[in-house]
Protein backbone atom coordinates (compact mmCIF):
# COMPACT_ATOMS: atom_id res chain seq x y z
CA UNK A 1 0.00 0.00 0.00
CA UNK A 2 2.96 2.33 0.58
CA UNK A 3 3.72 2.05 -3.15
CA UNK A 4 0.26 3.35 -4.02
CA UNK A 5 0.50 6.21 -1.51
CA UNK A 6 3.85 7.24 -2.99
CA UNK A 7 2.41 6.96 -6.49
CA UNK A 8 -0.54 9.19 -5.62
CA UNK A 9 1.57 11.85 -3.88
CA UNK A 10 4.15 11.86 -6.70
CA UNK A 11 1.46 12.41 -9.33
CA UNK A 12 -0.11 15.15 -7.22
CA UNK A 13 3.20 16.96 -6.70
CA UNK A 14 4.35 16.61 -10.30
CA UNK A 15 1.00 17.85 -11.61
CA UNK A 16 1.16 20.93 -9.38
CA UNK A 17 4.68 21.72 -10.59
CA UNK A 18 3.74 21.27 -14.25
CA UNK A 19 0.60 23.38 -13.76
CA UNK A 20 2.66 26.28 -12.44
CA UNK A 21 4.94 26.01 -15.49
CA UNK A 22 2.09 25.67 -17.99
CA UNK A 23 0.37 28.67 -16.42
CA UNK A 24 3.40 30.79 -17.27
CA UNK A 25 3.67 29.26 -20.74
CA UNK A 26 0.03 30.01 -21.57
CA UNK A 27 0.40 33.63 -20.52
CA UNK A 28 3.62 33.98 -22.52
CA UNK A 29 1.85 32.61 -25.63
CA UNK A 30 -1.26 34.70 -24.88
CA UNK A 31 -3.44 31.57 -24.76
CA UNK A 32 -6.03 32.84 -22.33
CA UNK A 33 -9.78 32.63 -21.79
CA UNK A 34 -11.65 35.92 -21.90
CA UNK A 35 -14.65 36.50 -19.58
CA UNK A 36 -18.07 37.22 -21.09
CA UNK A 37 -20.22 37.52 -17.91
CA UNK A 38 -22.64 34.97 -19.41
CA UNK A 39 -21.10 31.49 -19.48
CA UNK A 40 -17.51 32.46 -18.64
CA UNK A 41 -17.93 33.80 -15.15
CA UNK A 42 -14.34 34.74 -14.28
CA UNK A 43 -13.60 38.45 -14.04
CA UNK A 44 -10.15 38.58 -15.66
CA UNK A 45 -8.27 36.69 -18.36
CA UNK A 46 -7.33 33.15 -17.28
CA UNK A 47 -4.59 31.01 -18.87
CA UNK A 48 -5.66 27.86 -20.73
CA UNK A 49 -3.64 24.72 -21.65
CA UNK A 50 -4.06 23.28 -18.14
CA UNK A 51 -4.71 19.86 -19.61
CA UNK A 52 -1.09 19.79 -20.74
CA UNK A 53 -0.01 19.67 -17.08
CA UNK A 54 -2.33 16.75 -16.31
CA UNK A 55 -1.22 14.95 -19.49
CA UNK A 56 2.50 15.43 -18.77
CA UNK A 57 2.38 14.34 -15.14
CA UNK A 58 0.08 11.39 -15.87
CA UNK A 59 2.05 9.80 -18.67
CA UNK A 60 5.44 10.62 -17.16
CA UNK A 61 4.50 8.71 -14.01
CA UNK A 62 3.13 5.83 -16.09
CA UNK A 63 6.44 5.72 -17.97
CA UNK A 64 8.44 5.33 -14.75
CA UNK A 65 6.17 2.56 -13.45
CA UNK A 66 5.85 0.75 -16.78
CA UNK A 67 7.28 -2.42 -15.25
CA UNK A 68 4.22 -2.51 -12.97
CA UNK A 69 1.83 -1.55 -15.78
CA UNK A 70 3.15 -4.05 -18.32
CA UNK A 71 3.05 -6.82 -15.73
CA UNK A 72 -0.74 -6.85 -16.10
CA UNK A 73 -2.96 -8.37 -18.77
CA UNK A 74 -2.51 -5.49 -21.23
CA UNK A 75 0.39 -5.43 -23.69
CA UNK A 76 2.62 -2.50 -24.61
CA UNK A 77 0.71 -1.74 -27.83
CA UNK A 78 -2.48 -1.19 -25.81
CA UNK A 79 -0.78 1.47 -23.70
CA UNK A 80 0.93 2.94 -26.79
CA UNK A 81 -2.41 3.42 -28.55
CA UNK A 82 -3.76 5.01 -25.36
CA UNK A 83 -0.80 7.42 -25.22
CA UNK A 84 -0.94 8.35 -28.92
CA UNK A 85 -4.66 9.10 -28.61
CA UNK A 86 -3.93 11.46 -25.71
CA UNK A 87 -1.25 13.17 -27.81
CA UNK A 88 -3.84 13.86 -30.52
CA UNK A 89 -6.05 15.54 -27.93
CA UNK A 90 -3.17 17.72 -26.73
CA UNK A 91 -2.36 18.86 -30.28
CA UNK A 92 -6.00 19.60 -31.08
CA UNK A 93 -6.51 21.27 -27.71
CA UNK A 94 -3.54 23.56 -28.22
CA UNK A 95 -4.76 24.59 -31.67
CA UNK A 96 -8.28 25.25 -30.40
CA UNK A 97 -7.15 27.22 -27.35
CA UNK A 98 -4.88 29.31 -29.57
CA UNK A 99 -6.96 29.72 -32.74
CA UNK A 100 -10.55 28.90 -31.63
CA UNK A 101 -11.22 26.15 -34.18
CA UNK A 102 -14.62 25.54 -35.76
CA UNK A 103 -16.64 22.59 -34.36
CA UNK A 104 -16.00 20.65 -37.59
CA UNK A 105 -12.26 21.06 -36.97
CA UNK A 106 -12.46 20.36 -33.22
CA UNK A 107 -14.07 16.95 -33.63
CA UNK A 108 -11.19 15.63 -35.75
CA UNK A 109 -8.96 15.21 -32.71
CA UNK A 110 -11.35 13.18 -30.50
CA UNK A 111 -12.02 10.94 -33.52
CA UNK A 112 -8.28 10.38 -33.98
CA UNK A 113 -7.89 9.69 -30.24
CA UNK A 114 -10.62 7.04 -30.25
CA UNK A 115 -9.20 5.50 -33.43
CA UNK A 116 -5.73 5.27 -31.83
CA UNK A 117 -7.14 3.24 -28.94
CA UNK A 118 -8.90 0.86 -31.32
CA UNK A 119 -5.85 0.47 -33.58
CA UNK A 120 -3.78 -0.14 -30.44
CA UNK A 121 -5.77 -3.32 -29.94
CA UNK A 122 -8.00 -2.39 -27.00
CA UNK A 123 -11.20 -4.44 -27.17
CA UNK A 124 -14.41 -5.13 -25.31
CA UNK A 125 -14.65 -8.88 -25.76
CA UNK A 126 -17.87 -9.39 -23.82
CA UNK A 127 -20.35 -7.68 -21.55
CA UNK A 128 -22.56 -9.13 -18.86
CA UNK A 129 -26.15 -9.78 -19.83
CA UNK A 130 -28.36 -8.51 -16.97
CA UNK A 131 -30.76 -11.37 -17.74
CA UNK A 132 -27.96 -13.89 -17.30
CA UNK A 133 -24.88 -15.02 -19.18
CA UNK A 134 -22.57 -13.00 -21.40
CA UNK A 135 -22.89 -11.09 -24.67
CA UNK A 136 -19.84 -11.44 -26.94
CA UNK A 137 -18.90 -8.42 -29.05
CA UNK A 138 -16.40 -9.80 -31.52
CA UNK A 139 -17.43 -7.58 -34.45
CA UNK A 140 -19.09 -4.70 -32.63
CA UNK A 141 -16.26 -3.92 -30.20
CA UNK A 142 -14.59 -1.17 -32.33
CA UNK A 143 -17.88 0.66 -32.88
CA UNK A 144 -18.83 0.44 -29.21
CA UNK A 145 -15.41 1.70 -28.09
CA UNK A 146 -15.54 4.54 -30.61
CA UNK A 147 -18.99 5.72 -29.52
CA UNK A 148 -18.20 5.25 -25.84
CA UNK A 149 -15.00 7.29 -25.95
CA UNK A 150 -16.57 10.08 -27.99
CA UNK A 151 -19.46 10.19 -25.52
CA UNK A 152 -17.13 10.36 -22.52
CA UNK A 153 -14.92 13.02 -24.10
CA UNK A 154 -17.83 15.27 -25.00
CA UNK A 155 -19.40 14.74 -21.57
CA UNK A 156 -16.35 16.15 -19.79
CA UNK A 157 -15.93 18.84 -22.46
CA UNK A 158 -19.47 20.16 -21.95
CA UNK A 159 -19.22 19.71 -18.19
CA UNK A 160 -16.25 22.06 -18.05
CA UNK A 161 -18.29 25.16 -17.25
CA UNK A 162 -17.31 26.15 -13.71
CA UNK A 163 -14.08 26.11 -11.75
CA UNK A 164 -12.85 22.70 -10.67
CA UNK A 165 -15.92 20.74 -11.75
CA UNK A 166 -14.48 18.36 -14.35
CA UNK A 167 -11.25 17.89 -12.42
CA UNK A 168 -13.09 17.03 -9.19
CA UNK A 169 -15.54 14.59 -10.76
CA UNK A 170 -12.70 12.87 -12.65
CA UNK A 171 -10.70 12.53 -9.44
CA UNK A 172 -13.70 10.92 -7.73
CA UNK A 173 -14.24 8.57 -10.67
CA UNK A 174 -10.60 7.50 -10.88
CA UNK A 175 -10.46 6.75 -7.14
CA UNK A 176 -13.56 4.55 -7.48
CA UNK A 177 -11.98 2.67 -10.40
CA UNK A 178 -8.86 2.23 -8.24
CA UNK A 179 -10.92 0.78 -5.39
CA UNK A 180 -12.77 -1.49 -7.82
CA UNK A 181 -9.57 -2.89 -9.34
CA UNK A 182 -8.11 -3.51 -5.87
CA UNK A 183 -10.92 -5.85 -4.82
CA UNK A 184 -10.14 -9.55 -4.68
CA UNK A 185 -12.71 -10.42 -7.33
CA UNK A 186 -11.53 -7.88 -9.94
CA UNK A 187 -7.87 -7.52 -8.88
CA UNK A 188 -6.00 -5.56 -11.59
CA UNK A 189 -3.06 -3.70 -9.98
CA UNK A 190 -1.92 -2.23 -13.31
CA UNK A 191 -5.27 -0.53 -13.94
CA UNK A 192 -5.47 0.43 -10.27
CA UNK A 193 -2.10 2.16 -10.48
CA UNK A 194 -3.07 4.01 -13.68
CA UNK A 195 -6.33 5.15 -12.05
CA UNK A 196 -4.62 6.37 -8.89
CA UNK A 197 -2.10 8.34 -10.92
CA UNK A 198 -5.01 10.08 -12.66
CA UNK A 199 -6.55 10.96 -9.30
CA UNK A 200 -3.24 12.44 -8.13
CA UNK A 201 -2.73 14.38 -11.36
CA UNK A 202 -6.24 15.83 -11.09
CA UNK A 203 -5.81 16.88 -7.45
CA UNK A 204 -2.43 18.47 -8.19
CA UNK A 205 -4.08 20.53 -10.92
CA UNK A 206 -7.09 21.23 -8.67
CA UNK A 207 -4.88 23.33 -6.36
CA UNK A 208 -4.86 25.87 -9.19
CA UNK A 209 -8.27 25.08 -10.70
CA UNK A 210 -10.46 25.24 -7.56
CA UNK A 211 -12.61 28.35 -7.33
CA UNK A 212 -11.39 30.99 -8.00
CA UNK A 213 -9.41 29.20 -10.70
CA UNK A 214 -5.99 30.49 -11.70
CA UNK A 215 -5.84 28.29 -14.82
CA UNK A 216 -8.34 26.32 -16.92
CA UNK A 217 -8.09 22.88 -18.51
CA UNK A 218 -8.68 24.20 -22.00
CA UNK A 219 -10.12 22.17 -24.87
CA UNK A 220 -7.50 19.44 -24.76
CA UNK A 221 -7.71 19.01 -21.00
CA UNK A 222 -11.48 18.82 -20.82
CA UNK A 223 -11.47 16.12 -23.52
CA UNK A 224 -8.47 14.32 -22.02
CA UNK A 225 -10.11 13.60 -18.67
CA UNK A 226 -13.16 11.97 -20.26
CA UNK A 227 -10.86 10.07 -22.61
CA UNK A 228 -8.73 8.61 -19.81
CA UNK A 229 -11.75 7.71 -17.69
CA UNK A 230 -13.39 6.08 -20.71
CA UNK A 231 -10.31 4.00 -21.55
CA UNK A 232 -9.78 2.94 -17.93
CA UNK A 233 -13.41 1.79 -17.76
CA UNK A 234 -12.83 -0.40 -20.83
CA UNK A 235 -9.48 -1.90 -19.91
CA UNK A 236 -10.61 -2.64 -16.35
CA UNK A 237 -12.79 -5.33 -17.88
CA UNK A 238 -15.50 -3.49 -19.79
CA UNK A 239 -16.94 -1.95 -16.62
CA UNK A 240 -18.94 0.60 -18.56
CA UNK A 241 -21.90 0.37 -16.16
CA UNK A 242 -19.63 1.54 -13.34
CA UNK A 243 -18.42 4.52 -15.38
CA UNK A 244 -22.02 5.32 -16.30
CA UNK A 245 -22.90 5.46 -12.61
CA UNK A 246 -19.91 7.67 -11.84
CA UNK A 247 -20.59 10.06 -14.72
CA UNK A 248 -24.36 9.50 -14.82
CA UNK A 249 -25.51 13.01 -13.96
CA UNK A 250 -23.13 14.73 -16.44
CA UNK A 251 -23.94 12.18 -19.19
CA UNK A 252 -27.68 12.61 -18.77
CA UNK A 253 -27.26 16.38 -18.66
CA UNK A 254 -25.38 16.28 -21.98
CA UNK A 255 -28.01 13.96 -23.50
CA UNK A 256 -30.80 16.31 -22.40
CA UNK A 257 -28.87 19.34 -23.71
CA UNK A 258 -28.42 17.74 -27.14
CA UNK A 259 -32.09 16.69 -27.30
CA UNK A 260 -33.30 20.10 -26.15
CA UNK A 261 -31.23 21.95 -28.74
CA UNK A 262 -32.28 19.60 -31.53
CA UNK A 263 -35.95 20.06 -30.62
CA UNK A 264 -35.38 23.82 -30.80
CA UNK A 265 -33.94 23.41 -34.30
CA UNK A 266 -30.40 24.38 -33.24
CA UNK A 267 -27.07 22.67 -33.81
CA UNK A 268 -26.22 21.15 -30.39
CA UNK A 269 -22.48 21.52 -30.98
CA UNK A 270 -22.49 25.10 -32.28
CA UNK A 271 -25.13 26.66 -30.06
CA UNK A 272 -24.29 27.38 -26.40
CA UNK A 273 -26.48 28.48 -23.51
CA UNK A 274 -26.76 28.48 -19.72
CA UNK A 275 -29.14 25.54 -19.48
CA UNK A 276 -26.61 22.98 -18.28
CA UNK A 277 -27.36 21.63 -14.82
CA UNK A 278 -24.32 23.27 -13.25
CA UNK A 279 -25.45 26.69 -14.48
CA UNK A 280 -28.99 26.03 -13.26
CA UNK A 281 -27.65 25.18 -9.81
CA UNK A 282 -25.72 28.46 -9.81
CA UNK A 283 -28.92 30.31 -10.77
CA UNK A 284 -30.66 28.71 -7.77
CA UNK A 285 -28.14 30.38 -5.50
CA UNK A 286 -25.46 27.72 -5.01
CA UNK A 287 -21.86 28.86 -5.18
CA UNK A 288 -19.42 27.35 -7.64
CA UNK A 289 -17.79 25.34 -4.85
CA UNK A 290 -21.14 24.04 -3.60
CA UNK A 291 -22.14 23.03 -7.13
CA UNK A 292 -18.91 21.06 -7.55
CA UNK A 293 -19.52 19.30 -4.23
CA UNK A 294 -23.06 18.36 -5.31
CA UNK A 295 -21.70 16.70 -8.45
CA UNK A 296 -18.95 14.94 -6.49
CA UNK A 297 -21.48 13.62 -3.98
CA UNK A 298 -23.65 12.00 -6.65
CA UNK A 299 -20.63 10.65 -8.56
CA UNK A 300 -19.25 9.11 -5.36
CA UNK A 301 -22.60 7.76 -4.15
CA UNK A 302 -23.61 6.08 -7.41
CA UNK A 303 -20.04 5.08 -8.30
CA UNK A 304 -19.42 3.38 -4.96
CA UNK A 305 -22.69 1.49 -5.33
CA UNK A 306 -21.08 -0.30 -8.29
CA UNK A 307 -18.60 -1.90 -5.88
CA UNK A 308 -21.40 -3.76 -4.13
CA UNK A 309 -24.04 -4.33 -6.81
CA UNK A 310 -24.28 -7.16 -9.32
CA UNK A 311 -25.38 -6.58 -12.93
CA UNK A 312 -29.12 -6.32 -12.21
CA UNK A 313 -28.45 -4.05 -9.25
CA UNK A 314 -26.40 -1.74 -11.45
CA UNK A 315 -29.25 -1.60 -13.96
CA UNK A 316 -31.60 -0.58 -11.15
CA UNK A 317 -29.14 2.08 -10.00
CA UNK A 318 -28.92 3.43 -13.56
CA UNK A 319 -32.71 3.58 -13.75
CA UNK A 320 -32.80 5.42 -10.42
CA UNK A 321 -30.25 7.86 -11.79
CA UNK A 322 -32.36 8.36 -14.92
CA UNK A 323 -35.50 9.03 -12.85
CA UNK A 324 -33.56 11.48 -10.71
CA UNK A 325 -32.43 13.41 -13.77
CA UNK A 326 -35.96 13.41 -15.25
CA UNK A 327 -37.22 14.80 -11.96
CA UNK A 328 -34.59 17.55 -12.04
CA UNK A 329 -35.54 18.47 -15.62
CA UNK A 330 -39.25 18.64 -14.70
CA UNK A 331 -38.53 20.84 -11.68
CA UNK A 332 -36.48 23.31 -13.72
CA UNK A 333 -39.13 23.39 -16.47
CA UNK A 334 -41.74 24.17 -13.82
CA UNK A 335 -39.58 26.98 -12.41
CA UNK A 336 -39.06 28.39 -15.93
CA UNK A 337 -42.81 28.45 -16.56
CA UNK A 338 -43.37 30.26 -13.27
CA UNK A 339 -40.86 32.92 -14.31
CA UNK A 340 -42.65 33.40 -17.65
CA UNK A 341 -46.04 33.76 -15.91
CA UNK A 342 -44.65 36.38 -13.51
CA UNK A 343 -43.32 38.40 -16.42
Amino acid sequence: MSFYCLLFLSACFLSAVFTALVKRLARALNIVDKPDSYRKLHLTYRPLLGGLAVFSSYFLILYFIQDKILAGKLESHHWLGFFIGACFLMVGGFLDDKYNLKPSQQIIWPILAAAAVIIGGVQIEKITNPLGGLIYLKYFSPLLIFLWLLGMMYTTKLLDGIDGLVTSVTAVGSIIIFLFTMTTRYYQPDIGAASLVLAGACLGFLFFNWYPAKIFLGEGGSLLLGYILGVLAIISGGKIAMALLIMGIPILDVAWTIARRLLAGKNPFKFSDRQHLHFRLLDLGLSQRQTVLVYCFFSAAFGLSALFLQSQGKIMALLLLLMLMIGVVLIFNYLDRKKVVKK
